[in-house]
């Protein structure tokens, strides 16, 4: 399922990039915040819950999704990389997952065990020692 997120509703910062990367680190804003807020989207009723409900360290108190790329060395691709991050945080929630139905073990599955332990318990009694007499 492919949801459109208009633009309108993204808020995009350039920031400066974190860690190594020389003289240019300093000077140039290649990072990109990525801020979207949950509650205020055009998305569904149903996947704006689900959203808000992950346990994800991204998501805030008030409920404003924050996503930071700085992995690539332009701001163009830190960019894209940021909006595909978030497309796919959407269609993770998006994707519901089975219901478990629960099974009951067969009547051979049963006897198969039970026919099992009873082998099992028959080699450990041959191991036990011998009594005084014998």
């Amino acid at each position: 399922m492919k949801f459109i997120i208009p633009e309108s509703e993204i808020e995009l910062t350039a920031v400066r990039s974190a860690g190594a990367g020389g003289q240019n680190v300093n000077k140039v804003s290649s990072a990109v915040h990525l801020r979207f807020d949950v509650a205020a989207s055009s998305l569904p009723a149903w996947l704006k819950a689900r959203l808000l409900q992950m346990k994800d360290q991204r998501l805030t108190r008030a409920g404003e999704l924050v996503i930071k790329a700085q992995q690539h060395r332009s701001q163009e691709m830190n960019r894209d990389a940021a909006l595909e991050r978030l497309h796919e945080i959407v269609e993770s929630a998006a994707r519901v997952p089975k219901t478990r139905k629960a099974t009951k073990p067969t009547r051979s599955s049963k006897r198969k065990r039970l026919e099992g332990k009873t082998r099992r318990g028959r080699i450990k009694a041959l191991r036990a020692k011998v009594g005084p007499e014998g």
